[in-house]
């Protein structure tokens, strides 16, 4: 089964599809990549593998699908053990765990709360999205990763979040380096890595979107 086609349901501008690309990078494996039009009409493909909610990613393993990210790449780390993107101890896994369902809970939230707003942004909306990063900022520590000098699963589940900062920077009148040095730091590093290069977007090609996205909902 662990050489069964890999095909992953796509949109380029999704961090949630991003994530598990870079996993499927991070492990070295052979993926293809089918691009969804979420605005224009969904494929029957999507719709039939994710009837609950009827979003990408889906990923599916010998054409048996697997829907939302974060499963989807803890179902990667075990299905294929080389590289592991866990720390080998149940607590560092359970301590990951919390992190990756921090950032899914707190993240992309705070960014929608700066990029969706009318008129100017809230001081309130940039408040919450600052100190979320310091408090990510804070997990990190001096470390280089999440998990310490191995690039891993927190920060698979969190970079491509990133994508959408300028646009968020952007938007909001301020700079993630500014305020939060050591997460910008782990960002560049992050962003230097092959597996992450090649699938995260220019922010300046997600800021256009962002703004495109944002006429379409009547915001601009």
């Amino acid at each position: 089964m662990s050489k069964a086609k890999l095909v992953i349901l796509d949109c380029w501008v999704s961090p949630f599809c991003m994530r598990v690309k870079i996993a499927l990078n991070e492990k070295g494996l052979e993926y293809e990549a089918q691009a969804e039009d979420l605005f224009g009409g969904k494929s029957e493909l999507l719709l039939s593998s994710n009837p609950i909610y009827k979003k990408v990613p889906v990923f599916l393993h010998g054409g048996k699908p697997l829907c939302e990210s974060i499963i989807i790449v803890n179902y990667i780390d075990e299905t294929w053990s080389s590289p592991p993107l866990l720390p080998p101890c149940s607590y560092g896994r359970a301590q990951a765990r919390f992190w990756a369902d921090f950032i899914d809970k707190k993240v992309f939230d705070a960014c929608g709360n700066i990029w969706r707003s009318k008129g100017e942004v809230p001081v309130e909306a940039k408040k919450e999205f600052i100190e979320i990063l310091k408090q990510l900022e804070e997990a990190l520590g001096d470390k280089d990763y999440f998990i310490g000098t191995t690039f891993g699963f927190v920060d698979i589940i969190l970079i491509p979040l990133t994508s959408w900062f300028f646009a968020v920077e952007k938007i909001g009148g301020f700079t993630v380096e500014a305020e939060c040095p050591k997460f910008s730091n782990w960002m560049k590093r992050c962003l230097q890595r092959e597996s992450v290069a090649k699938v995260v977007p220019p922010p300046e090609k997600v800021y256009e979107f962002v703004l495109m996205f944002r006429k379409m909902q009547g915001i601009d």
